[in-house]
């Protein structure tokens, strides 16, 4: 059962190897046809949940098919388009108490290397930037796809998601313990460029 296994894994992986220049390249998230998405959830005070997003950003990742492992990733986030479908709590999740939007402007996150496990999976471990502080996150990501599209391009769709306890990045509201972190979830689908 070994044998056949470790035969089927070499077989995909040189098939993978033949193919892999056809989506290999740099890849432009698709912010005109917004086929991406920042969202996010948090605890309220333990009793339900809050979810939001943030409605601008861009960014772009650059794919190598061959190497995943040197593949790169960067995004940047408008944080006054934060969005939790209620105008008074937006208001004040642009504050100081939150994300102080009007000292930080922008939120970012640069890859610096890529690990992948034993099931395609992957660790993309980068810098993120928040509220002015700088901090190494880890997101757990997954391609979803990759084809031609119907307009003569090429696209690719990843989806990550991490956790961040918010007062590693200097969030100074405390809404109790079970508000302590959230959770982040990112859907992109790049075109290449």
């Amino acid at each position: 059962m070994k044998k056949v296994l470790l035969a089927s894994a070499v077989s995909m992986a040189l098939v993978g190897a033949v193919n892999a220049n056809e989506h290999s390249g740099t890849y432009a998230f698709d912010k005109k046809g917004a086929h991406q998405f920042i969202t996010f959830k948090i605890s309220h005070l333990g009793y339900s949940w809050l979810y939001g997003r943030f409605n601008d950003f861009d960014g772009e990742f650059v794919y190598d098919a061959e190497n995943p492992e040197n593949s790169t990733v960067n995004v940047t986030i408008d944080t006054a388009s934060v969005d939790s479908n209620h105008a008074e709590r937006d208001k004040h999740l642009r504050s100081e108490d939150f994300l102080y939007v009007d000292e930080f402007t922008e939120a970012t996150f640069k890859s610096k290397r890529v690990v992948l496990d034993e099931e395609g999976e992957a660790d993309i471990i980068g810098d993120l930037t928040l509220r002015g502080v700088t901090k190494e996150v880890t997101l757990d990501a997954e391609m979803l796809g990759h084809g031609e599209d119907p307009w003569g391009g090429y696209r690719m769709g990843f989806e990550a998601e991490t956790e961040l306890r918010l007062t590693d990045f200097g969030i100074p509201m405390d809404l109790g313990k079970a508000s302590e972190t959230v959770e982040i979830i990112i859907s992109v689908e790049g075109i290449r460029q």
